[in-house]
């Protein structure tokens, strides 16, 4: 399975990024192109700790019922719920944004594996690194796939 720990994958991503432009359509969902970005970058700060986040209760009780389709080898469905943490309303800058986005996926790759073990998914609860290396991998390729990219 594809992690964000991998050079070759970070960079791909990346890549891909480089390509979203501020009137990129959309797919699928509500969010435009700059509001997708944060949304990406607010869930890496989650990850990678810098944004420490406790499981919330419906976590405990539900998460099994996700666990399968989260961890699983398939690419995330759409128009699944997110957390209100994670809900952007404003637009904010679309290139300042995607700076920020690139530094984070390229600061999440160097923490690696190590660096993101026993950090807390609001959802589902502390969770490995290598968990942490796929799961931002497909949050961050299912949206740029949002975008066609």
């Amino acid at each position: 399975m594809k992690t964000i720990f991998d050079p070759n994958t970070s960079e791909e991503l990346i890549e891909r990024l480089g390509r979203l432009a501020p009137d990129t359509e959309r797919l699928w969902g509500k969010m435009l192109p700059a509001q997708m970005m944060e949304h990406t970058a607010r869930a890496l700060d989650m990850a990678s700790g810098k944004k420490p986040m406790k499981q919330l209760f419906i976590g405990k009780v539900l998460s099994w019922k996700f666990r399968k389709e989260f961890f699983g080898e398939e690419p995330f469905k759409k128009n699944r719920p997110t957390g209100p943490d994670f809900i952007i309303k404003d637009e904010p800058d679309f290139e300042v944004t995607r700076v920020r986005l690139t530094a984070l996926i390229t600061e999440f790759h160097g923490l690696g594996e190590t660096g993101t073990d026993g950090n807390v998914h609001g959802f589902f609860g502390p969770l490995t690194g290598k968990q942490w290396g796929e799961t931002q991998f497909k949050h961050v390729d299912h949206h740029l796939r949002q975008f066609g990219l």
